[in-house]
């Protein structure tokens, strides 16, 4: 039986709240007009006067208004654009025109930061005068714990992180624990800066029927899954439990293979040790090597779902509904149509 996540729950605080915004300001309810910043066009939740947030590491960030120019880490700045909102600037691993999952979204205006992991041009930031930067903070163990004295994901060590904060100030999303959480904490978060509801709510059933599609096609097959990336120095597999995406599409039935070495996050394999992965189906990241280049290694050449080409691209579906429906919907095809060949 499935839980109801936000639904009603989330309608019935949203109307409480814009009935007590309508009071309080005696406005018509009307949506703010487009800009050209970030905010969501329609009918939105983001309310009136002060917005304040606090962070997965506790701190608590307070503005007169609600954030309007936004720069956005790019695994959320996806989510952003899928609700309805437009960030001014955006920065991560890769940049907007090299990571798949930006395909088919419109990023037009939206200033490119940088070009890899901690390359944040700072000038560029400051012209654009931004309000809010948001980022993401990774558990360091599967308990959850957050080491805040260490820099917010995108970041390349503390001392940019405190330059990016004199520039505007910046709060952090967990990316870790059950996936549905994360999801329904972006979701919070896009909200209270402006996202249609509607928006949100539509991509929401989207998810629904997603969700009901990966069920079903989890239950009537019998491969198993293997998530990893691959480059020079070995094999990391993903360990489901500490991945919140795999976390939650374990939930729904998909058989995921668990990394026999240790460790958070990732068993790493040396290569000479590649030849122990198995799994019928394997989702490759999008960044290191790719199917060519684990042909060229011979301890995993030979690997059944590789020579069954049954290797599909793991982008590491953003967060958020629309996103993940799409993913799931994907991943629910390629379990039909794999046979189990480990």
């Amino acid at each position: 039986m499935k839980i109801p996540r936000r639904g009603s729950l989330r309608a019935a605080l949203v109307t409480s709240v814009a009935l007590s915004a309508l009071l309080l300001a005696g406005s018509n309810g009307s949506g703010r007009s487009g800009d050209g910043s970030a905010a969501g066009s329609g009918s939105s939740t983001a309310a009136k006067g002060p917005w304040s947030y606090e962070d997965a590491t506790g701190k608590t960030v307070k503005l007169d208004s609600t954030p309007k120019r936004v720069v956005v880490l790019n695994d959320i700045a996806i989510s952003f654009i899928e609700y309805g909102l437009r960030p001014v600037g955006t920065f991560g691993q890769l940049t907007m025109a090299k990571d798949q999952r930006f395909e088919g979204l419109d990023t037009k205006g939206i200033a490119q930061l940088g070009t890899g992991y901690g390359d944040i041009d700072l000038e560029q930031l400051a012209a654009l005068k931004p309000d809010l930067v948001v980022t993401s903070v990774y558990p360091t163990d599967d308990k959850g714990t957050l080491d805040t004295t260490q820099p917010g994901y995108g970041f390349k060590d503390k001392e940019q992180q405190q330059q990016v904060e004199a520039i505007a100030p910046v709060v952090q999303v967990e990316w870790g624990g059950k996936g549905e959480d994360v999801i329904e904490k972006i979701a919070d978060l896009a909200e209270s800066l402006g996202a249609p509801e509607s928006t949100v709510e539509a991509a929401e059933d989207r998810f629904d029927k997603a969700e009901d599609e990966l069920e079903k096609a989890a239950k009537a097959s019998d491969v198993s899954v293997v998530s990893m990336y691959a480059d020079g120095d070995g094999a990391y597999v993903t360990r489901p439990s500490d991945e919140p995406t795999l976390q939650m599409y374990s939930s729904f039935g998909v058989d995921f293979v668990t990394p026999k070495p240790k460790g958070f996050y990732w068993g790493i394999y040396s290569w000479e040790n590649a030849g122990q992965i198995s799994g019928d189906v394997i989702l490759l990241s999008q960044q290191g090597y790719q199917v060519s280049d684990l042909e060229k290694q011979p301890t995993f050449a030979d690997n059944a779902a590789l020579q069954a080409g049954q290797v599909h691209s793991w982008t590491f579906p953003a967060l958020d509904y629309a996103s993940q429906a799409d993913y799931m919907t994907k991943l629910a095809g390629w379990l039909g149509e794999s046979k189990k060949v480990s």
